[in-house]
């Protein structure tokens, strides 16, 4: 990131200093050569100090009539200053001529062929022909400052909120993950209390397993995204946890890729529905199902997951599964806005409760 600020430093300077030399070759150089006239050396030494003016007139305008005034609703105050700096420039334009001799040394360049006109008076002819130029190249100057400045903090502005949009998102999602895993061991841990009154080997077997969760929860999950293949192992091991509490009554079918495409993805963006299949899809008594697939096409992953509904449970499952679904859902529009599609269905008229979740990791 400092990197980067100093390249684009770096690269605003330059692109000023090429600007400036392009700006100065075009109007205080091209101008009087198309003269076709010996010019005298007193005339580059006023064009380069107006030049020296005008840069100066420009950064004080950018830098800080524009922050100080114009920003901050100052209008009025900052037109008066700076038509009183166009003033000031066409004064000293004026003065440096007259310092310099060049009304008269201009006058003779002109018509060195022959003699000055009756009545010629060349103070006057050259300093009026002046003041409408450099009017002109005032304007053009501030002009410029006032529309770069006004620019440059319109995008810094922009920059801040980004940022602070991403340290809210950032912190969100701590927030949202922090309250998930909680959601998920206190359910899990409810489920080993269960086995251990029942099969003490069976739960030893079940504390490894969560101890392997835990450890890619705390461990690999730090960083924003984790490897499609680890979230799907922790799937697995998830699956395999809740089996060992279930009879026979229960069908669960679990599909992934044969050949997977490892990708990036948000840590347990998956578990919250597979969860609340487990939570409110299975009975102890009642025949049940549960399927859940995670297909691969290309930069698309889809998660599917259907479950019978047992309504004893709970009336409404979106609603019972409370803290799991409604932080998934923030995490979505967080983490992939615009690029995943969430589509949840409960057919109470044959029992069926389907997930459908679409992300695009491109």
């Amino acid at each position: 990131m400092i990197f980067t600020k100093s390249k684009s430093k770096v690269v605003t300077v330059l692109v000023h200093v090429l600007a400036w030399a392009v700006f100065g070759m075009l109007l205080f150089f091209f101008q009087p050569l198309s003269w076709n006239i010996t010019l005298p050396y007193q005339l580059w030494i006023k064009q380069n100090i107006i030049f020296c003016l005008l840069v100066v007139a420009f950064y004080l305008n950018s830098e800080v009539l524009v922050p100080q005034f114009l920003l901050k609703n100052k209008t009025v105050v900052y037109l008066l200053i700076v038509v009183g700096v166009a003033a000031i420039m066409v004064f000293l334009n004026g003065y440096v001529d007259q310092w310099l001799k060049l009304p008269e040394l201009m006058d003779a360049a002109f018509h060195k062929d022959g003699p000055p006109h009756r009545h010629h008076h060349p103070h006057s002819e050259w300093e009026m022909g002046m003041i409408a130029p450099m009017i002109g190249t005032c304007a053009l100057v501030l002009g410029i400052s006032t529309s770069i400045a006004v620019m440059e903090k319109w995008q810094k502005d922009r920059l801040i909120h980004q940022e602070m949009e991403q340290d809210k998102i950032s912190s969100e999602l701590s927030f949202l993950k922090a309250q998930i895993n909680p959601h998920f061991f206190f359910n899990t841990l409810n489920n080993i209390y269960a086995l251990t009154l029942v099969n003490a080997d069976t739960s030893r077997k079940a504390i490894h397993q969560l101890s392997r969760m835990m450890r890619y929860v705390l461990y690999d999950t730090q960083n924003s995204t984790t490897r499609l293949s680890q979230e799907i192992a922790f799937i697995k091991d998830y699956i395999s946890l809740m089996q060992l509490r279930l009879t026979d009554v229960v069908k669960i079918d679990f599909s992934s890729p044969a050949s997977l495409k490892d990708q990036a993805i948000a840590p347990m963006i998956f578990l919250p529905f597979i969860e609340n299949a487990f939570k409110h899809g299975v009975s102890a008594t009642q025949p049940s199902n549960i399927n859940i697939a995670v297909k691969q096409n290309n930069n698309t992953i889809e998660l599917e997951v259907v479950n019978t509904i047992i309504k004893e449970q709970s009336n409404n499952l979106e609603e019972a599964s409370g803290i799991g679904l409604n932080n998934t859902r923030r995490r979505l529009d967080l983490l992939y806005p615009g690029k995943h599609i969430l589509t949840i269905n409960e057919n109470t008229a044959e029992n069926i409760y389907s997930v459908h979740l679409t992300l695009d990791l491109s």
